[in-house]
Order: C-alpha cells, then sequence, then structure tokens
C-alpha cells in the first residue's frame, strides 16, 4: 500500500487520498443504502434480530467483494470510452472522478433519507454517464462520443429486464410455495402468527431457508455492488497514479509472457485474415474517435504488437520498465484490445474463430484489469461496515409499505431466493444490476400472486425514483464536471 503516493507531488498525493476517500464513502453509503434490502424480509418476518441479521448482512456482503471476481468492476470502467481512459491521467480525470463521485453520494443519501428504495447501481451509471458525455461536449464532439454505446444500452437493458424477471419469478415461485404448502404457517404474517399461537418467529425450516436466502442476497449484493467500488477505485488510481496502477506489476514473468503471447496471436489472426476484414470493413472507420498516436486498426497494429513484443520479451517484471513505458504498454493493450472487440462483433467469422479471439482478448487485458488486494479489502469493509447502519428506514418499506398487507414469510422467502439467484447470475457473467430494483420488484410480484394488492403511494415513489435516478445522476455529475472544467481545467 505505500507504493500509492510514491512518486506522487504533495497536491496529487492529496487529491489522490480525498478522491479514494470519497470512492469508500460511497460505498459506505451503498452499504446501508442497498443492503437493508438484503436483510429486509428476515428482520420484518422477526427470523432473526435485527441487530444480529445485519451484523451477518455485513459479513457476508465481506465475503460477497472479497470472493466476487472483477467482471462487473470492469463493465463499469469501459462505460467510458477507450480514448477518455487512454488519457485519464489529466485534470479531466482528477475532475470526472470528484463529479461522478459527488452525484452519487448526494442522490444516494437523499433517497435514503426519504427512505425511497432507489437504486445505487443506477445512480453510479447516470453519473458515469454524465462525466462522459459532458467530456465529450466540452472536446467539441457529439455527446455520444462520451460513452460506450453498445456496453451502456447492455447494461441498461440488464437494469430494465431483471426487474420484471425478479417480479414474474418470485410471483411464480409463492404460487408454488402456496400450492404445495397450503396448510403450512410460512403463510401467515408475523403478527397473525403471534395472534393464533402466540409465537412470533416463522416455522423452524422456513426461519431456516429465510436466514439462508437473506446471507445468500447479501453475499450476492457484495460481489456485484461491491464490484462497483473496485472498479471506481481502479479508476482513481490509474488516473491519479499512472506510474504506479496503469499494469499490475505484482505480475509474474508467466503473466507477462501470456499478454505477450496474446498480442502475437491477434497480430497472426490479423495476418492470416487479411483479405476478409478487408473486405467486409473500412479499416480506416474502425477507430476514427482516437488520436493518431494511439490507433490500433489492424493494420496499425501490426507495428504496435511489434513494439509491445519488442518491450515485454526484454524485462522480468514490469517494475523493469519506467514510468512511461508502463503508461505506453497500458495504451496499446487498452487499444489492442478496444480493435480486437470491434472486429470479434463482425458476422464473417465461424463461432471457434470468434471464441477464439475472444480468448485471446482475455489474456491480452489480464495484467490491466486488476485489482491489488488492499483494494479489495477496502471496498470490502466499507460496504460491510456501511451494511450495519441505517437500515430502518428501507427495512419499514420494503416490509409493510409495498403491499396493501404486511409480507408474509413464504412471501418473504420467495421475494429473496429470487434476488439472490438473479443478482449471483448477474455477476457470475460480468453484468451490473440493481439490489433495490430486484428485491423490490420480486417483493411486488409475491403481493400480486397473493391478491394482496399494492399499496399506490409507495410503488409511485420507487417507480418515480427508478425514472428520475439515471437523468438526474447524469445531470448532476455532467454538470458537475461542467463547472469544474471551467474553473480548474
Amino acid at each position: 500500500m505505500p507504493e500509492i503516493f510514491s512518486g506522487l507531488d504533495t497536491i496529487t498525493a492529496i487529491s489522490l487520498a480525498l478522491a479514494l476517500l470519497f470512492v469508500l464513502a460511497y460505498e459506505f453509503i451503498n452499504g446501508f443504502h442497498d443492503t437493508a434490502n438484503a436483510v429486509a424480509t428476515v428482520i420484518y418476518t422477526k427470523a432473526m434480530p435485527a441487530n444480529l441479521a445485519v451484523m451477518a448482512s455485513g459479513c457476508f456482503n465481506f465475503l460477497g467483494v472479497i470472493l466476487g471476481g472483477l467482471g462487473v468492476a470492469y463493465a463499469i470502467i469501459h462505460l467510458l470510452p477507450v480514448e477518455l481512459l487512454l488519457n485519464v491521467n489529466s485534470s479531466h480525470g482528477l475532475i470526472m472522478v470528484f463529479s461522478l463521485l459527488t452525484a452519487a453520494i448526494v442522490w444516494n443519501l437523499g433517497t435514503w433519507y426519504l427512505g425511497i428504495p432507489a437504486s445505487s447501481s443506477h445512480t453510479l451509471i447516470g453519473s458515469i454517464l454524465g462525466v462522459g458525455m459532458m467530456h465529450a461536449i466540452l472536446s467539441g464532439h457529439n455527446w455520444l462520443h462520451g460513452i460506450n454505446t453498445q456496453k451502456a444500452i447492455d447494461i441498461l437493458l440488464s437494469l430494465l429486464i431483471s426487474p420484471a424477471l425478479g417480479m414474474l419469478l418470485a410471483g411464480i415461485l409463492f404460487i408454488a410455495l402456496k400450492r404445495y404448502f397450503s396448510q403450512s404457517h410460512m403463510h401467515l404474517t408475523p403478527e397473525e402468527r403471534k395472534a393464533i399461537d402466540g409465537k412470533k418467529h416463522p416455522p423452524f425450516w422456513t426461519r431456516v431457508t429465510l436466514i439462508a436466502s437473506a446471507m445468500g442476497l447479501s453475499f450476492a449484493h457484495g460481489s456485484n455492488d461491491g464490484q462497483k467500488g473496485i472498479g471506481l477505485v481502479m479508476l482513481v488510481l490509474v488516473g491519479l497514479a499512472p506510474g504506479n496502477f496503469v499494469l499490475d506489476r505484482s505480475s509474474s514473468i508467466y503473466d507477462i509472457e501470456r499478454t505477450r503471447d496474446a498480442a502475437i496471436h491477434i497480430k497472426d489472426f490479423y495476418v492470416q485474415n487479411a483479405e476478409k476484414i478487408n473486405q467486409t470493413i473500412q479499416l480506416g472507420d474502425m477507430n476514427s474517435a482516437l488520436p493518431a498516436q494511439f490507433e490500433c486498426k489492424p493494420e496499425i497494429a501490426l507495428a504496435a504488437i511489434n513494439a509491445l513484443d519488442t518491450t515485454l520479451g526484454n524485462i522480468r517484471s514490469y517494475n523493469d520498465l519506467s514510468t512511461e513505458q508502463r503508461i505506453a504498454t497500458r495504451r496499446i493493450l487498452l487499444c489492442l484490445d478496444d480493435t480486437a472487440k470491434k472486429v470479434s462483433k463482425l458476422a464473417i467469422w465461424s463461432s471457434h474463430e470468434k471464441h477464439s479471439l475472444d480468448k485471446f482478448r482475455k489474456d491480452l487485458t489480464a495484467t490491466t484489469e486488476y485489482a491489488p488486494q488492499w483494494v479489495i479489502i477496502a471496498v470490502a469493509l466499507a460496504l460491510g461496515l456501511g451494511t450495519m447502519v441505517g437500515w430502518r428506514r428501507i427495512v419499514h418499506t420494503v416490509g409493510e409499505k409495498i403491499g396493501n398487507k404486511g409480507m408474509t414469510y413464504a412471501q418473504g422467502n420467495a421475494a429473496q431466493i429470487t434476488a439472490a439467484a438473479a443478482i449471483g447470475i448477474a455477476s457470475w457473467t460480468g453484468m451490473p444490476v440493481s439490489t433495490t430494483h430486484i428485491l423490490s420488484s420480486a417483493v411486488a410480484g409475491t403481493m400480486v400472486a397473493n391478491k394482496s394488492g399494492l399499496q399506490a403511494s409507495t410503488v409511485k415513489s420507487i417507480a418515480i425514483a427508478w425514472v428520475l435516478t439515471l437523468p438526474v445522476t447524469i445531470a448532476m455529475s455532467g454538470g458537475l464536471f461542467w463547472i469544474a472544467s471551467k474553473i480548474f481545467a
């Protein structure tokens, strides 16, 4: 961890420390803002005492971050176009980070204070899109030039479809529970069970599954939302301390050789398929947005790969490279990956050829898409500790204000199992989703299936937050970026 500030002047070191504090503050807020959803049902149904549930959820969130991988982290980062990522180590990079984090924190705190289950994922994504769009406008480009449009579409579709699926599947699961366990006490609310036999806790096996699904949901939340925090930290570190973090300096000789071999295989792929590629696309249009010195079109990529081959072939560690060489190496790797991604999406390839190119891309970026262990632990701690405070407002909303009746044990189970499975699958596939919206939709699905009806005022508040989060955070972060650019850039 001491290498964070090595080689930095005082102003940059202070800026870096503040930026990291902002990211960890965002994750802490995310903990009590989003994770309250993970324990809402288990607390409301009296399956666990509130303080124990929150502490256990915090621990499982911590484990989710530690074990969750990095797929979602870099999906978030790649919302920004490659040319902005290439040049993030500038004053615009610092302004970008503070603008998007300020917008995300303000919106998250505001919706939490009002007790509205708004989405931290939507908040973060809107904030990133806002600074990307404004950066493009200030650079004299079309606003769409400032975002990775295809990645944004993929993520927004994921955020749109996942709540609808959550609502449908939770409703189906609840109907199945009601059909096959119709006489069970699992279909009582805590108040109804207490009135019937004086017990406040759910039946034993219902309680076990409620606790297990709540902890599973907490783990899934950590693996998905925690990765977003890791991605933000890496964006900060690469932007403000590029010499230390543009490449994984702990990479072994094997890791470096794997990166080098991937570049050579991509070169061979281009050479072998040059005629097919030339007949399909205008090579001159492939990366027209990139500055000339960083263009990596297939015909230019050959020279870049040769230079990369020479550089990596003469070292045993990235520490053997100067700061400028490490930055240049990362830029070549990002450009080659960006071009290979575009080439892989052409309709001319067999499934085997596309799979091969995708595997080469994964090896190519193995030493750029990484996170030091201390980053993962710091984010995990911030998210886990945040889980342990501020949960009451959201628990009350999820438990009592979505449906016209209180939540039954079976409804809690159906909602939690569905949400945990959906978020876990999303993390495994590297797609960011909203814990808040999936769980709220799942609860609503069980209410509809139970013919309990929905409370219009709460559903309206959640829907308004869902609709407003993206445009408001885009406007906030973009506006902050514009103001800061005029003052400091």
